[in-house]
C-alpha cells in the first residue's frame, strides 16, 4: 500500500504537506496530520472506506495526533499521575513528536494507558487501537517506520455485540409523533416529511446515510420500490410496503413543493431547502423517541428493527442480508439472535404489513 502521489487530490480538510521543516517544529507537525490525511485518502479511494468509518477514523487519529504533541507534564496531569509515575509506566511516551519516525513503542504504551483512563467503553478503546495499527502499517509499507511498532499493541476484549430492537408497540408509537404535528389543513411540512422518513426506514431497513443520501429520481412509486447506494458504492433495489408508499406519496404532494427552495435534487429536504443531513436526522428521531417514551433509541435501531421483525415473521435469511446490503451472510446472522429470544416482540405478533416487502 502505497501512498497517494502529490497529484491526487486529499481529501476534505487536508493540506500539501510542507517541504521543509522549521526550527520551531511546528511544519513537522502540520506534515504529521498531513500523512493522516494520505493515509484516509488510500483508505476511501483505494480501499472503499464508508465515509462514516473515515469520519470516526479522522478523529482517532487526530486524537492521537494531539496527543503526541503533548509533553510528559501536560500528560499525565490528564491521567492525573505524577510525570514520574508516567514514565515508570511508558518510559518516554510523554515526549511531544515532531515526525512519525520518532514513534515508539513507549508512546503507544501510554497512549493506550491514557485512553483507559478516559473511561472510553472497550469498544471505542479497540476501534481507535485498530486505527493506530492500520496507519502504523501504512507507515511501515511506505518505508517510515523502523518495523511494525503497533503490532504488540493490545486491543480490550468487546462483548459480543447484540443490536437492540425496539417493540411493534414501540414501532406504531413512533411512528404515530408527527401525525401529533399534522392537523388536517395545517400540516407542517416537516411532520409530513418525518413520517415518510420513519416509515421508509422501518419499510427498508436501510441505513440512515443511504437515506438522506436519496434523491427523488431514487424512487419508483409505480414498482413501489427505492434504489438505494450502499457502502462503497453497491445499489441495491429494495421494495416498500404499501404503508411506507402511502406516507411518502403524501410528503411528495403536500409537504416536498412547499420545502424546495432550491430545485434541490435531495427526497428529503430541511427547512432551508437543502438535503437534510445524517446529523439532523438524528436530531428529530431523538426528539421523536422522547416523546415516544423509547429510551436508547439510535439512528441504526430502525434498521436493527426491520431485520429482526422480518425474520420473526418467517423471512430467510438470505433475503434479509440482501434487503439490507451485507455482503457476508455472517453479518445478518446476528439478528438471529433477536428474532429467536423474541426480542423486540411483543405477544408475538408484527404490525399490520410488516413483512409485505418480503413477499
Amino acid at each position: 500500500m502505497g501512498m497517494p502521489g502529490p497529484e491526487r487530490a486529499l481529501p476534505s480538510g487536508a493540506s500539501e504537506a510542507p517541504g521543509a521543516s522549521g526550527a520551531d517544529g511546528a511544519p513537522l507537525l502540520a506534515t504529521m496530520e498531513a500523512d493522516v490525511e494520505r493515509f484516509l485518502y488510500d483508505l476511501e479511494a483505494g480501499r472503499g472506506f464508508s465515509a462514516n468509518t473515515i469520519f470516526a477514523y479522522r478523529n482517532d487519529l487526530n486524537q492521537f495526533v494531539a496527543y503526541l504533541r503533548r509533553g510528559p507534564d501536560v500528560t499525565a496531569a490528564l491521567l492525573g499521575e505524577e510525570p514520574a509515575v508516567l514514565a515508570e509506566a511508558g518510559g518516554g511516551g510523554g515526549v511531544p513528536l515532531g515526525r512519525w519516525e520518532e514513534l515508539t513503542d513507549d508512546h503507544l504504551t501510554t497512549y493506550l494507558i491514557f485512553l483507559r483512563a478516559r473511561d472510553y467503553a472497550s469498544s471505542t478503546v479497540a476501534r481507535k487501537t485498530a486505527a493506530i495499527k492500520s496507519f502504523c502499517n501504512f507507515l511501515l509499507q511506505d518505508g517510515r517506520m523502523r518495523g511494525d511498532l503497533a503490532a504488540k499493541m493490545a486491543s480490550p476484549k468487546v462483548d459480543k455485540y447484540t443490536p437492540r430492537a425496539i417493540t411493534p408497540a414501540e414501532v406504531a408509537r413512533l411512528l404515530a409523533q408527527p401525525e401529533t404535528d399534522t392537523a388536517a389543513t395545517t400540516a407542517r411540512p416537516e411532520a409530513l416529511r418525518d413520517r415518510a422518513m420513519l416509515e421508509l426506514l422501518y419499510a427498508t431497513g436501510m441505513r440512515v446515510t443511504e437515506l438522506v443520501s436519496l434523491d427523488s429520481g431514487d424512487l419508483d412509486l409505480a414498482d413501489r420500490s427505492v434504489r438505494c447506494a450502499g457502502r462503497t458504492g453497491r445499489v441495491r433495489h429494495v421494495p416498500i410496503r404499501e404503508s411506507a408508499t402511502r406516507s411518502i406519496v403524501r410528503y411528495l404532494e403536500a409537504a416536498r413543493p412547499r420545502l424546495d427552495l432550491r430545485q434541490d435534487p435531495a427526497l428529503f429536504l430541511n427547512h432551508r431547502g437543502r438535503r437534510l443531513t445524517r446529523q439532523g436526522f438524528w436530531l428529530i428521531l431523538k426528539a421523536y423517541a422522547q416523546r415516544a417514551e423509547i429510551a436508547h433509541i439510535t439512528p441504526h435501531t430502525l434498521r436493527h428493527t426491520f431485520a429482526a421483525h422480518a425474520l420473526r415473521g418467517g423471512a430467510e435469511l438470505h433475503e434479509v442480508q440482501k434487503l439490507l446490503g451485507h455482503v457476508s451472510i455472517s453479518t445478518t446472522q446476528i439478528y438471529r439472535r433477536l428474532s429467536t429470544a423474541g426480542s423486540g416482540h411483543e405477544n408475538g405478533t408484527l404490525p399490520p404489513g410488516a413483512n409485505d416487502n418480503l413477499d
